[in-house]
């Protein structure tokens, strides 16, 4: 039997998935099973999601998002799970980073950077860190299994955040890509920096005008 979700009617569905197979070199997976492994996180929570896709790389998650985009598909980003009010849980498109964008890209001690992929386990880098005496201070209890990309949308804590900050006090720099497709660095930015970016418009400067509006 196949079900429709809804508001996405079983040809869409079946669209949208056969569009993620051309586009994408990892996993697309749209069976019922697959669904309903991501239904849940550690919460209470419970939505099947339309389908789940586990990119290899970066160019598969541009490309997931552009599919779901076209089809008026919602994304959702997912690390490991570990969520305790429901932020994965979705009925979207569920886009699982932990599998293969888990790397840790670089580390420099000097500067007390590290440059991680979205899945990255935290205890990835705190490991390779601590043979510098550096650590990553926000530690969830969660810590061996959680990943960095989902710390950074919950802004999580732990017990020595105390010290050391929460997750966003740690965040020089960030890679996004917008659902619309804009794809840019961020990180801090100085008062002429900021009005430089809005003088040069296009959607960049919309969204950068709009953050310095909630600002003031």
């Amino acid at each position: 039997m196949s079900h429709s979700i809804p508001s996405f009617p079983t040809e869409v569905v079946g669209a949208l998935a056969a569009d993620l197979r051309k586009r994408v070199r990892g996993e697309v997976r749209f069976d019922h099973g697959s669904r309903a492994l991501y239904a849940t996180d550690a919460s209470n929570y419970r939505q099947v999601p339309i389908g789940v896709v586990i990119p290899r790389s970066l160019d598969d998650v541009i490309e997931t998002v552009a599919a779901c985009r076209h089809h008026g598909a919602p994304v959702t980003s997912r690390g490991v799970g570990t969520s305790l009010a429901g932020q994965c849980c979705n009925a979207a498109v569920i886009i699982d980073m932990s599998k293969y964008l888990r790397g840790v890209l670089s580390l420099d001690p000097a500067r007390q950077r590290a440059v991680v992929e979205p899945g990255c386990v935290l205890d990835f880098p705190r490991g390779k860190a601590e043979e510098h005496h550096l650590t990553f201070g926000p530690d969830p209890s969660t810590h061996d299994h959680n990943t960095l990309g989902g710390m950074i949308g919950n802004n999580s804590c732990g017990v020595h955040s105390v010290m050391g900050g929460r997750t966003a006090d740690n965040v020089h720099t960030l890679d996004i890509l917008t659902y619309d497709g804009l794809r840019m660095t961020v990180g801090p930015t100085s008062e002429d920096e900021l009005e430089a970016i809005i003088r040069g418009g296009g959607r960049r400067r919309e969204i950068y005008a709009g953050l310095k509006a909630i600002r003031d």
